[in-house]
């Protein structure tokens, strides 16, 4: 990972810091924006920037802007969680992205450039996802990016939640199609 940031052909992710909050803060206010997301939806830029802190003190995530690359505004987060360096796996969550940005390349991108590092990097053999049970939006997004249906986890939270994943076996015939769609190019 160049300078820190991984880049793509439409979106560069770039370590979060409390200075994203203010660019961060329209898109996280929106009640759509944040209809599944399960920790509370800020209210006030300081409950922003009091978020991001506590995302960047946990030792098991590591928390990324999503930077626009052709007018390089910042137009959301993501995260790879739970991450395990052990154990080799993480899951790539805490993402939300602007309204005006849904259905473009940008999600699709971002989580594989998380893959691509999570894998390549960092050397982990699995990345798990999870959405809302009821967020359908979401669950046909990660089908379209060939992720692997394991599973709807009734305890695991205190909502039901569908789990997908992606493990070592199934990376290259993901990443190739990702690749040619998306255009992976690395960082360096």
């Amino acid at each position: 990972m160049s300078d820190d940031s991984l880049l793509g052909r439409a979106v560069r992710l770039i370590p979060l810091s409390v200075d994203h909050a203010e660019a961060l803060f329209p898109s996280a206010s929106d009640p759509e924006v944040w209809q599944w997301t399960p920790r509370p939806r800020p209210g006030s830029l300081e409950e922003m920037q009091a978020m991001i802190r506590q995302m960047l003190t946990d030792r098991a995530r590591q928390c990324f802007a999503v930077q626009r690359l052709t007018d390089e505004a910042v137009i959301g987060s993501t995260s790879l969680c739970e991450l395990d360096l052990a154990e080799g796996r993480a899951e790539i969550g805490a993402t939300w992205f602007d309204r005006s940005c849904w259905g473009g390349p940008y999600n699709a991108e971002s989580k594989l450039l998380l893959s691509g590092y999570a894998f390549d990097d960092l050397g982990l053999a699995r990345i798990a996802l999870r959405t809302d049970n009821l967020n359908v939006r979401s669950q046909q997004a990660l089908t379209r990016l060939g992720l692997v249906y394991e599973g709807t986890m009734r305890s695991h939270t205190r909502i039901a939640a569908k789990s997908w994943a992606v493990v070592t076996e199934r990376v290259g015939p993901v990443s190739a199609g990702e690749q040619s769609r998306h255009g992976r190019t690395s960082g360096a």
